[in-house]
């Protein structure tokens, strides 16, 4: 696929909006869906770039910055993924294993930038003690600028380079070993990603349910709609036996019958 001057100066700039988002995390352009959906709209294939956001979403459900620690980078491997697959016209299984070693090269980038980043800190520092505001706004925005870099000139320099014979021959030159084995880690890592939102949640005991959708999903032939039917009949099921519930509607219902008591109590007075 050959790509206009036109799309590179849009993927560039959806690739920086990408980088931008996934140091601030407010809007959320860094997640898979999102940064998929707007490289595969760039590229003038949305639909390619809905269905791998979706998958790699739920490979980085669970990816998330806490405290010090610096998560793989979803962004840079959404990106570069739904190129190789618009562009390089790559199998999605094959880009797809390939989003996992491209986030953990994304998540030492990020670190490496990170400690970059450290230096401007201090010269904002500097420059609030001699009251110079206008340094602190640059200081921040050249951090800002450097971090949204690391994904957009990769993207340009890989979508440039994605339709020629050199990165053909690399891709198809991995082992099938190799690219078995990730798809295989694939699967795990959005088991995982499950397994640490329900720890974060502190929701263990709704585990059993997390074992049974994936058990059902990979001995029966539902799809997500027959999944999402069974999944929210189970938690209706769960509210209306679970005995927390069960406690909190037999306290309404006492005290609506307190206070129809009570009413009734006052009508025999009048």
């Amino acid at each position: 696929m050959d790509i206009s001057l036109v799309q590179l100066v849009l993927l560039f700039i959806v690739a920086t909006i990408i980088g931008i988002g996934s140091i601030f995390d407010e809007f959320q352009t860094h997640r898979p869906l999102i940064a998929c959906t707007l490289v595969g709209a760039v590229l003038g294939d949305m639909q390619t770039g809905i269905i791998v956001g979706g998958v790699l979403e739920l490979l980085a459900l669970g990816w998330a910055n806490i405290g010090a620690a610096v998560a793989p980078d979803s962004a840079l491997a959404s990106v570069i993924s739904t190129i190789l697959v618009i562009v390089a016209k790559q199998e999605r299984d094959t880009a797809i294993a390939l989003a996992i070693p491209i986030a953990a090269a994304g998540q030492v980038l990020s670190i490496f930038i990170r400690a970059i980043c450290v230096s401007f800190q201090h010269g904002a520092d500097k420059a609030a003690e001699t009251g110079e505001w206008k340094y602190i706004n640059i200081y921040h925005y050249l951090g800002i600028l450097l971090y949204s870099l690391r994904i957009s000139i990769i993207a340009v320099l890989v979508a440039v380079t994605a339709g020629t014979s050199i990165v053909q021959d690399l891709i198809n030159g991995i082992p099938d070993v190799i690219t078995n084995g990730l798809n295989v880690a694939g699967g795990f890592i959005v088991v995982v990603g499950y397994a640490m939102i329900i720890n974060m949640m502190r929701a263990g005991h709704l585990m059993p349910f997390f074992f049974l959708g994936f058990t059902t999903a990979a001995f029966t032939n539902f799809n997500l709609i027959g999944m999402g039917i069974v999944g929210l009949c189970l938690a209706i099921l769960y509210i209306q036996i679970h005995p927390r519930y069960q406690k909190g509607a037999a306290v309404s219902n006492g005290q609506a019958s307190n206070q129809t008591q009570n009413l009734a109590d006052n009508r025999l007075d009048d």
